[in-house]
């Protein structure tokens, strides 16, 4: 189940981390007993199913973008379209992970909070519909450097649960001026980077630590469900956005952030 949240919520403008941490709250769950490195071990094993999910649907992409990177570097100049893109991709993670390692005690003990995590789905949730009014017709193959740069800025955002990294690069994206399919498409080509380097970045803790006996079966149902559903969460966005705007998402967030801060905050749970 936490796979099938994570694929989804991953690429579907709505916040992976906000489900995450709120589902089994709302729920009573309490798989991982408590162990806080436990739980990081499993969200890690997640997000390694959501990158696979997202290098084999841009698998042509990445192929193409990494022959011109090489070659590239082989002339030492950036003499084509697929070149600059693959650097700028790599570019827009940069302030992502530079935040990320900064604030990472803080992201983790600060603003895990339920209550703030509904605040955040619904204030991004009108950011959304806002860029996505602004409209735009620039296609991928006109991204640059300053589009990096700000789309990436706006990923790092996303460190805090119910931003949602999809959803805040897609802003983003509308707010610069891409049309629809565009603004998606680079939000999910950006995020392979991102996801690639945390999981990198964490794995090494988990193979540190190793997996407690029992959980193996878990693991690797959570990274096959996590994997499936976010190939089925990219598919079908990049299909809905090319003649549907984002405002279903957007009423989606503003109802759920709504009732979390409402459960929350009188106590319910």
């Amino acid at each position: 189940m936490l796979g099938i949240v994570q694929g989804l919520s991953e690429f579907l403008p709505i916040s992976s981390s906000g489900h995450l941490i709120v589902v089994p709250k709302l729920l009573g769950w309490d798989d991982f007993g408590g162990s806080t490195s436990l739980e990081k071990s499993f969200d890690v094993a997640l997000h390694l199913g959501t990158l696979i999910a997202a290098l084999w649907y841009f698998r042509a992409d990445l192929l193409v973008y990494l022959r011109a990177a090489l070659h590239s570097i082989r002339v030492h100049a950036i003499d084509s379209v697929d070149a600059r893109l693959a650097w700028l991709l790599l570019l827009s993670a940069v302030p992502g992970a530079v935040f990320g390692a900064l604030l990472q005690s803080t992201i983790e003990d600060e603003l895990g909070d339920p209550i703030l995590i509904g605040v955040n789905a619904i204030v991004f949730a009108l950011l959304l519909e806002w860029a996505d009014r602004s409209g735009g017709e620039r296609e991928t193959e006109e991204f640059h450097a300053p589009d990096a740069a700000t789309m990436g800025i706006a990923q790092a955002l996303a460190l805090a649960p119910g931003v949602s990294r999809s959803g805040v690069t897609i802003s983003a994206g509308r707010w610069l001026r891409f049309d629809r399919p565009a603004a998606t498409r680079l939000s999910f080509l950006m995020s392979i980077p991102i996801i690639g380097g945390a999981t990198l970045y964490k794995g090494v803790e988990v193979a540190r630590d190793g997996i407690p006996p029992g959980f193996g079966s878990a693991f690797v149902w959570g990274i096959v469900a996590s994997a499936v559903s976010g190939f089925l969460a990219i598919a079908l966005l990049l299909r809905y956005v090319r003649t549907h705007s984002f405002r279903p998402f957007v009423i989606y967030r503003i109802v759920v952030g709504v009732v979390v801060i409402v459960v929350f905050a009188t106590g319910i749970r």
